[in-house]
């Protein structure tokens, strides 16, 4: 399933939620919220994985990435094309 991290008052967070959501994605059937506020253990899990303390991450397999547009993109290729 694909992991959303994010930060509850972070604008380009709350945009990818918009995104997939508009998109007709559910949470819990096609993504997982992650919290990755700062001293989380979500954020310990985005530096850990792609080096750098910045949300919207997103984690799927192998695959992540971090820029909002960039993770929207995905999704929507993923789910809806």
């Amino acid at each position: 399933m694909v992991e959303l991290y994010i930060a509850s008052t972070c604008p380009f967070c709350i945009k990818v939620i918009r995104a997939a959501e508009e998109m007709g994605l559910t949470e819990g059937h096609d993504y997982q919220i992650v919290d990755a506020a700062q001293g989380t253990p979500g954020r310990k899990k985005v530096v850990d994985t792609g080096g750098k303390s910045m949300v919207p991450f997103l984690l799927d397999g192998g695959s992540w990435m971090y820029e909002s547009d960039d993770i929207i993109d995905y999704l929507r290729d993923k789910f809806v094309n």
